[in-house]
């Protein structure tokens, strides 16, 4: 069962100044979230591509509040893509692009502007040579995101879609998106949901991603699957095979800094592997509830604070 309590302690000021303020914790953050803003976190990308690995960029924003924050933000993922067109690597970073930010929690006007506002980023996206893919966040929203994508990708049809395996409904969302040309990201999901929309235990989130995994890998679409677990990893590339899809009709996805041994070889052996790279000034929410997804990621975080080089 997920760690409510490190998932609490996303929220926690206190507990953040206390980290950000510890021998060694820039180091630590570091390996986990490479950068404030796109500027630093392009080395980064950088060493990646060099490894023969892609990458998807995502932005640590907060969501909108009104229209000029949700405008901002806009602002935010045109500069994002600049950035990595300018420096020669669009073409093997995606950006993943969150609609709260765009907008879509701003009362009266949330599904229209942050449509538009995507609308304005797959644009750019689509001129500097990469796609976005749309972040999937808590239940409530996953109605209003999926309409999103399906009126986006009528002009975007590259446009990623994100799905969790933790949510009971997930499995028929997948069907109706295992479709020719579409994108999909098969996560375990990273919220805590009630256990009448989601499921709780480990194991049954697990059976749920390999079930949503068979739909989307017998389609016709490009699965993309986010996960570190070994055994998945191991499911994944035998459903493949059972499918008769080749290296690079899907691919793996992981986070950056976790298991990045694995995501080398994984790409040695010809699979292809895209990186999940967070930046930004909200880098311990995102942090914390990485840390929580698995009590591995914990200790190695806590031994780099304590261990000085």
């Amino acid at each position: 069962m997920r760690s409510l309590g490190l998932q609490g302690l996303s929220a926690n000021r206190h507990v953040e100044g206390l980290v950000a303020r510890l021998p060694g914790s820039s180091a630590a953050v570091a390996r986990y979230v490479p950068g404030r803003d796109v500027a630093s976190v392009v080395p980064a990308v950088q060493a990646l591509v060099e490894d023969g690995l892609a990458v998807s960029i995502d932005w640590l924003g907060v969501p909108a509040a009104d229209e000029d924050a949700a405008e901002a933000a806009v602002l935010g993922y045109v500069g994002q893509l600049e950035t990595l067109h300018t420096a020669g690597l669009a073409r093997h970073a995606e950006v993943s692009v969150k609609l709260a930010a765009l907008g879509q929690g701003v009362p009266d006007v949330g599904p229209k502007l942050s449509l538009e506002n995507a609308r304005r980023i797959a644009h750019v996206a689509r001129a500097a040579g990469t796609a976005v893919t749309l972040d999937m966040e808590d239940r409530i929203t996953t109605d209003q995101t999926l309409e999103t994508l399906r009126e986006l990708r009528k002009d975007y049809p590259e446009t990623g879609a994100v799905l969790q395996a933790a949510l009971r409904r997930t499995e028929e969302d997948a069907r109706a998106l295992a479709f020719e040309g579409s994108r999909v990201r098969l996560c375990k999901g990273a919220f805590g949901e009630p256990a009448a929309e989601a499921f709780t235990d480990r194991h049954d989130i697990d059976k749920s991603f390999v079930r949503c995994l068979k739909v989307l890998m017998a389609g016709h679409g490009y699965p993309m699957v986010a996960t570190h677990d070994p055994r998945l990893i191991r499911i994944a590339g035998a459903l493949a095979t059972r499918y008769g899809r080749s290296p690079g009709s899907y691919e793996f996805q992981m986070l950056y800094g976790v298991r990045p041994v694995e995501q080398r070889r994984l790409a040695a052996a010809g699979e292809q592997v895209r990186v999940y790279v967070p930046y930004g000034e909200q880098w311990y929410g995102y942090l914390v509830r990485r840390l929580a997804e698995r009590p591995a990621n914990l200790t190695s975080f806590v031994r780099s604070l304590v261990v000085r080089n």
